[in-house]
């Protein structure tokens, strides 16, 4: 297979990208072997007046199972070189350590503890704290990256928000073992939230740059893999060098006093997210200088009033004539945020709950990834098999059953059954609906669709958060939070049940043209 040159014109990246999307094949097209000088530019220009650079087309459906998906797939570096593919999964795997070490397994779990008073009022404070958060996403999230697009910035927000989000951890180190000091930490995890959010919004919408419609799903998948090896490699550095195993001292032999120990982890997790971020950047600032990206044709900025209209026309048109991938666009909104409250109050109700130590806690962080990995690659398979709805439908049922026997034993081998049981079912059940929602969208709006993914999913990120808060408050125990995760769960499931098993893709027309 050929490999694309770096020095390619953007028209012709881009052309070729569409007319991959039509269907066709490099040698279709004819651009591999062309005799001719200047001819493959030629035929680049042809194909560019029949696809334009920024295609609108009529709507029409086509069923998902005639995706070219059974074609024989493209090697990724016909999107991107492999080091370049390489560099975008090393960034999940440096995001991890603000995900599993900082809000769910380590830090999070320290500013939980009685170390900030009664653990159950701090457990509040930090579920109003991620509240917080998610509800200022959900109002500002959606406009972040359609401005990255129309200003042809993206490299720069990524890298600008991944730098917040490193200072942020780093200035944890400074949040003491002290009840005083409770609302310093919940800020700077909260603040964290918002900024990784930003970031990952700009992340996710790189995976088209990088990829051809043949490649996606397996890049998106390399992707997804590295964020679950990066949280575990991450972990282990923290149990090994930083807490220790047991009675011991982490092998750095920092002190446990004042928490000391705890605090470095954070300066640790900056200088990992920072440095597995940087290639990234470094990657795509390459590719931007070869082919800049476009920006919007106006010079004139958009105003943050325009940018909502922009995106409410787009939430319209869908409404109009893709409503199915609107409602699936909530309803995974929904059980994607259980899912997430699965990770989020797992460590948390391992130590205030059945009574793990910062070292059991890390230790069965570790095995929930390890876990949640094999589940994400067995349901994978399933997907293949009896389609993504039915392995959304078996995962969300089993976080359910794995999660009542919880409500009604604490003891800690109860925790370690029905914690791994719940881990198993959370990777299928993520990886299934990024999946599913693969099959509506329409080729060549990948990344307007899946950047809506993200932004829903952000929007209602406030429900698990509140709902934990809400019932561990009015039944006064830590252990009912449970409930509200399992209801924000249910609810998800409740909405999956109408979607169709065999999706279809809507190609959206564009608003002018149905105007």
């Amino acid at each position: 297979m050929r490999k694309h040159s770096v020095l390619s014109s953007s028209l012709e990246e881009s052309t070729l990208f569409y007319a991959r999307a039509d269907g066709l094949t490099a040698s279709e097209i004819d651009v591999n072997n062309s005799s001719q000088p200047g001819a493959r530019s030629q035929k680049c220009q042809n194909l560019a007046t029949v696809r334009p650079m920024t295609p609108r087309f009529s709507a029409q459906t086509e069923h998902a199972d005639t995706a070219p998906s059974a074609a024989p797939p493209l090697a990724s570096s016909d999107a991107a070189p492999r080091s370049t593919i390489a560099a975008w999964a090393l960034w999940d795997a440096g995001g991890a350590a603000f995900n599993a070490v900082m809000t769910t397994f380590v830090f999070g779990v320290y500013l939980t503890s009685k170390n900030f008073g009664d653990p159950e009022h701090a457990s509040s404070v930090m579920s109003m704290g991620l509240t917080l958060a998610g509800l200022l996403i959900a109002l500002t999230a959606p406009i972040t990256g359609q401005r990255s697009d129309t200003s042809g910035k993206r490299t720069f927000w990524l890298g600008f928000n991944m730098f917040a989000v490193s200072i942020l951890m780093a200035l944890c180190f400074f949040v003491a073992p002290s009840e005083s000091y409770l609302y310093l930490g919940v800020a700077l995890i909260a603040l964290g939230n918002i900024m990784n959010e930003f970031a990952t919004v700009n992340y996710n919408a790189i995976l088209p740059q990088i990829s051809t419609p043949h490649t996606v799903g397996r890049i998106s998948g390399i992707g997804w893999a590295s964020g679950y090896f990066g949280g575990i490699v991450a972990l282990a550095i923290v149990l090994v060098f930083f807490i220790g195993l047991g009675s011991n001292t982490g092998l750095l032999g920092i002190p446990s006093n004042d928490a000391l120990n705890i605090r470095a982890v954070a300066v640790f997790c900056a200088v990992w997210t920072t440095a597995l971020s940087i290639p990234l950047l470094v990657s795509m600032r390459r590719r931007d200088r070869l082919n800049p990206p476009l920006a919007q044709a106006s010079t004139e900025r958009m105003s943050f009033k325009d940018s909502y209209k922009e995106l409410f026309s787009t939430i319209r048109r869908l409404f109009k004539q893709a409503p199915q991938t609107l409602y699936f666009l909530f309803a995974s909104a929904i059980f994607r945020d259980g899912l997430t409250g699965v990770f989020t109050y797992g460590g948390i109700l391992a130590a205030g709950t059945f009574g793990f130590t910062t070292t059991q806690v890390v230790i069965f962080a570790i095995a929930g990834n390890v876990v949640a990995g094999i589940g994400a690659l067995i349901g994978g398979k399933l997907d293949d098999v009896i389609g993504p709805k039915m392995v959304i439908i078996i995962s969300l049922a089993g976080v359910l059953c794995a999660a009542t026997p919880l409500l009604f034993s604490q003891e800690r081998i109860m925790f370690w059954i029905c914690g791994l049981l719940l881990c198993s079912f959370v990777g299928p059940a993520q990886s299934a609906s990024r999946t599913y929602l693969s099959r509506l969208t329409p080729r060549g709006q990948e990344g307007e669709i899946f950047g809506l993914y993200s932004t829903t999913g952000r929007a209602a990120s406030f429900l698990a958060p509140a709902l934990f808060a809400l019932f561990m408050n009015l039944l006064g125990a830590q252990i009912w939070g449970i409930v509200g995760i399992m209801v924000v769960i249910a609810l998800g499931l409740g909405m999956v049940l109408p979607l169709t098993a065999a999706p279809q893709r809507t190609v959206l027309k564009n608003s002018e043209a149905t105007s």
